[in-house]
């Protein structure tokens, strides 16, 4: 399963997400490898700090921000169970490229009506992609939701429908992901019980569910 974080607004948390999502399935015993397809590279500065840090590596983080990565990623994919796509914002061609890579494209949106307008531009490159891959599944998925949720409901509302859809779990906005962040860790590392391995858990069952 080739899983991708995409959206065009930046600072939606999608490396958060591809992090934590890819370190729950690695702790279910699946095999898991991170394409960091963003030339910032957050995820593998995670990977450098983790290294640095003397932990033990869960899941393997390659660099691949190019337009070739639709080729490239199904060979990565072989021997792994899910292969973990961090996009990039506003590159078009690596957009596409990651598009056309994935089984399933996750779009992160914020609890805002900005992000629920900036969500069109996404809608339409899914609808490129599918010209290729008719097969591609999308959906968006509510992120960094504060904890009074009436704005979060409204968002969900605007980008409910039949096609793509938003996930029912949702994740909260919580310092220990930037925490975790910062010392190369997950945040079910930092409290495997805490409210915010909980909703990643529960992310990462809704997403499974999608796909066979």
């Amino acid at each position: 399963m080739i899983v991708a974080l995409l959206n065009q607004k930046g600072g939606v948390g999608k490396t958060t997400l591809a992090l934590n999502l890819a370190g729950r399935w690695a702790a279910q015993g699946r095999r898991v490898v991170l394409v960091d397809a963003d030339p910032q590279a957050s995820a593998l500065d995670w990977a450098q700090a983790r290294a640095h840090a003397g932990l033990a590596r869960i899941f393997g983080v390659v660099g691949l921000p190019r337009d070739t990565l639709h080729r490239e990623a199904p060979e990565l994919a072989r021997g792994h169970d899910h292969l973990v796509i961090d996009g990039p914002p506003r590159v078009a061609a690596l957009m596409r490229s990651a598009l056309l890579a994935a089984d399933l494209v996750l779009a992160p949106v914020q609890p805002s009506p900005l992000d629920g307008w900036a969500s069109e531009e996404m809608l339409r490159l899914v609808e490129e992609a599918r010209l290729y891959r008719p097969d591609l599944k999308a959906r968006f998925v509510l992120n960094r939701c504060p904890a009074r949720t009436v704005i979060a409901r409204e968002t969900a509302l605007a980008l409910a429908g039949p096609e793509p859809g938003v996930l029912r779990q949702q994740v909260g906005q919580r310092v220990i992901f930037a925490q975790a962040a910062r010392e190369g860790r997950l945040a079910a590392e930092l409290a495997p019980l805490g409210a915010a391995a909980r909703e990643i858990a529960g992310l990462a069952a809704e997403i499974e569910g999608l796909l066979p």
